[in-house]
């Protein structure tokens, strides 16, 4: 057994442990869904950002970097921005609304704004579109552990599946606040030691840019290879109305915590974003020919770092991968046991009941997410479904239902059968390559504005007709 196994294994008992203990005080669906309500700005804070710094923003980033350069910023500077939007605006209007109606996931919320029909819908596509982000997880998982020990990728993508399910269905939100608090201390020390060591090895940042002259795309912000500002669109709104992370914000205690805790969140995003991407342009400038470019940052860990260091970055990058699949199940779970099971199956179920489901779910989602990821390629691929799928299909009827007054079924119905549709008809026409500097994802984030007005021009104002303005409740 290496040096860096051995780390990876006690690190992950250590999860397991940390996860068991703390599930102990798991006592209802308020502790298990939204954390009793009682989260401050320092736990709100790490499970935000150990949510947010998972596979697609380490391996997956770098491996941006190893093929585009410095415009890989923008995968993880665009959840940096979303982040901001959600700490300062969306957030702390939609957690009051939250608190005063005892909301725990945002179908709780989509039916009390437009009805069950709205829930229902939006229950089904997220568990598509979830299972795909839970995938690329794993994929990032077993490519460590391919790196560091060479098993085939079906093991690792089980191994990863096998610790985060177990220490998050020990206690849902409760106890991911807490393991993630760990995970996050871990993942930022590591990336910290990681950077300098890594300068080091390509001559310092004269000696990168000397390295990689013969490619001058790898020095344009904005725009570099297939990197760039465009991600904005497709990240941008996914990181201000996705479900996840707005289950974790039901679960702060006020709004101050919530402008503090996702406020850092978002700065430290912004600065993050440029680690991932220099690392996958060093390992590009020592290590050109690797096989696939997810290999470019648990390459540059194992074979370009002391043993001790490697074994940090790797634990690094395991806290990461971990922490983010973990809040991947928290969607999974409470979208199966409320948004689906409590009001459509068993309307009378328990709050015991309701848990015990929750937990299924947890299993039942981690075992498919095992499957997807074995027979899924490459993270980014994996994780862009998901992340065009929740902008386009959420954006419009959340933001909607929080401040236009007159916004109703069938507006929300109109806005996420019309993006959807004109994302996938762009997506199929054209390859996946949009219709001149507009995106798949930006036409169907267009389509589906357009949609939602098109439908609300068309309707006369019904007196009565909900809750009233949103966030003045």
């Amino acid at each position: 057994m290496n040096v860096q196994l051995g780390a990876l294994l006690v690190y992950s008992a250590a999860l397991i442990l940390i996860g068991l203990w703390v599930g102990r005080r798991v006592k209802g669906t308020s502790d298990f869904f939204v954390a009793g309500r009682r989260l401050g700005p320092g736990l709100l804070f790490s499970t935000m950002l150990a949510a947010n710094i998972g596979a697609g923003s380490t391996v997956g980033a770098a491996s941006l970097g190893y093929r585009d350069g410095l415009s890989a910023w923008w995968w993880v500077g665009s959840a940096g921005i979303g982040s901001i939007v959600l700490a300062f605006w969306i957030g702390p209007a939609i957690r009051r609304i939250a608190q005063a109606h005892d909301l725990r996931t945002v179908g709780d919320f989509l039916e009390h704004r437009y009805g069950r029909s709205a829930r229902a819908i939006i229950a089904i596509l997220l568990w598509v579109g979830t299972l795909a982000i839970l995938a690329a997880q794993l994929i990032a998982v077993a490519t460590i552990l391919n790196v560091i020990i060479g098993i085939p990728k079906w093991s690792g993508c089980l191994i990863g599946g096998i610790v985060m399910t177990v220490y998050f269905t020990a206690g849902g939100l409760l106890t991911s606040a807490w393991v993630n608090l760990v995970e996050l201390v871990v993942l930022l020390l590591g990336f910290a030691v990681a950077m300098p060591i890594a300068l080091h090895a390509v001559g310092g940042l004269g000696g990168l840019e000397a390295a990689t002259a013969t490619e001058p795309q790898f020095w344009q912000f904005l725009h570099g290879g297939r990197s760039g500002i465009a991600y904005l669109a497709m990240l941008g709104p996914a990181f201000i109305i996705s479900p996840g992370l707005l289950q974790k914000i039901y679960g702060a205690r006020d709004d101050r915590t919530v402008r503090i805790g996702v406020g850092l969140n978002g700065a430290v995003l912004l600065l993050f974003a440029f680690a991932p991407a220099l690392l996958g342009m060093i390992a590009r400038a020592l290590h050109p020919g690797l096989p696939t470019i997810d290999l470019a940052l648990p390459t540059l860990l194992m074979r370009d770092m002391p043993p001790v260091v490697g074994s940090l970055g790797l634990a690094a990058l395991f806290s990461a991968e971990v922490s983010s699949a973990d809040a991947i199940l928290f969607m999974l779970s409470t979208s199966l046991s409320q948004d689906l099971y409590r009001r459509f199956v068993n309307p009378g179920a328990s709050d015991t009941t309701v848990l015990k489901v929750a937990r299924w779910a947890a299993v039942v989602g981690g075992a498919a997410g095992v499957v997807l990821a074995i027979v899924s390629a490459t993270i980014i691929g994996t994780l862009s479904i998901f992340y065009t799928l929740l902008s386009v299909s959420l954006f419009v009827p959340i933001l909607a239902g929080l401040y236009w007054r007159r916004a109703g079924l069938p507006e929300a119905l109109a806005s996420i059968g019309v993006g959807v549709g004109c994302l996938l008809a762009v997506q199929l026409a054209t390859g996946g390559r949009g219709v001149g500097p507009l995106t798949p994802d930006m036409l169907g984030l267009i389509a589906s504005a357009l949609g939602f007005l098109f439908v609300l021009a068309s309707r006369r104002p019904q007196s009565g007709r909900g809750p009233g303005l949103a966030v003045n409740q």
